[in-house]
């Protein structure tokens, strides 16, 4: 349920509201827009009279919610959430591109890509440390060590890094990673999103391979219910019969994303079509279609990549591509 709160109303009349929610045993969630204060109520509403509450003085209307996820719905909140990752802004009109290899190999690998990167207009830095691969005997990450080599090509460029968590008892490694990401294939690994909701941390959560988008945000209200705001949504592709692609991306997402949550949403048109030449045009209908940011694989010799080589890009080829984004985007604004 959402109550809605005329203009004028004072914060004393506001906290009065909302301790009387509290007595009621419910969570208040307050959304602070342009023109209006927005309630959000979390729990057992039943025993509220939605009569009487739309009799108040200062409640301009009140709305039951039926879906199941509340901290991330629209309804919630209004505007666009902009998410601040370490002074870069994502979501609410602020795009941004996060690039890198899929998996950090070495010390000269990720210090060359990022320099690469950022020099045509990328503003985070991804790097697999922690990879989860189909196959036992696939190359795994250097972990630890690779987050180590992350933060060194932070030291060098100053770009915000992005990584992949897999269980929640690497938390305490991640501590100086800008973006924690939580992958496809963990997507419903609720002891893991409940850890990162009793963080401060950004967390990026992927669809599920075969997931829906309400499954989506139900991951995502797993994270927000334990207090921690800062998430962002990724479009990666789904699996469907098609098999000519990696994935399917399912950029119908994007828009529908935008009308159900505030929440910023990128998408990884690398994962979800397997194959570096199909990166550029899926990049630019990602972005034609409303899309907060990319999320690109690039890699300084995909040939002799550890990691998805056939879905990176060379810096080079990740220049053409940002360069014809920008491009789409100075058309829509």
């Amino acid at each position: 349920m959402i109550a809605v709160l005329k203009q004028g109303t004072t914060l004393q009349q506001r906290q009065s509201l909302i301790e009387w929610f509290k007595t009621m045993g419910l969570d208040v969630h307050v959304s602070e827009g342009k023109y209006h204060v927005i309630l959000g109520l979390i729990g057992d509403t039943s025993r509220i009279d939605v009569e009487m509450l739309e009799s108040l003085s200062i409640v301009e209307s009140v709305k039951r919610i039926s879906e199941p996820f509340k901290n991330a719905n629209r309804k919630f909140h209004e505007e666009d959430s902009i998410i601040d990752i370490a002074g870069v802004k994502l979501g609410g009109g602020h795009f941004q591109i996060i690039a890198g290899p899929c998996s950090v190999e070495s010390r000269d690998q990720i210090i060359s890509v990022a320099k690469s990167v950022q020099a045509s207009g990328a503003t985070l830095l991804r790097g697999g440390a922690f990879k989860p691969r189909t196959s036992p005997y696939d190359f795994q990450g250097l972990k630890a060590d690779g987050l180590e080599l992350l933060l060194e090509a932070k030291r060098e460029t100053g770009l915000p890094i992005v990584s992949e968590i897999m269980s929640a008892e690497d938390l305490d490694l991640f501590a100086d990673v800008d973006v924690v990401q939580v992958g496809a294939r963990n997507m419903q690994n609720f002891d893991l999103l409940k850890a990162l909701g009793r963080t401060d941390k950004v967390v990026l959560i992927k669809r599920g391979l075969a997931n829906t988008l309400k499954e989506l945000l139900m991951s995502v209200e797993y994270v927000m219910a334990g207090g921690n705001e800062r998430v962002i949504l990724c479009e990666r592709g789904i699996r469907t019969f098609e098999t000519y692609t990696r994935n399917t991306l399912d950029l119908s997402a994007v828009p529908m994303l935008h009308e159900l949550t505030h929440l910023p949403i990128v998408v990884d048109p690398s994962h979800a079509t397997g194959i570096s030449r199909m990166v550029e045009p899926m990049a630019m209908a990602a972005a034609a279609c409303g899309a907060d940011g990319l999320m690109i694989e690039v890699h300084n010799d995909p040939m002799h990549a550890l990691c998805d080589g056939a879905q990176s890009l060379t810096p080079e080829q990740f220049d053409h591509v940002a360069k014809r984004v920008a491009k789409i985007r100075e058309a829509l604004q």
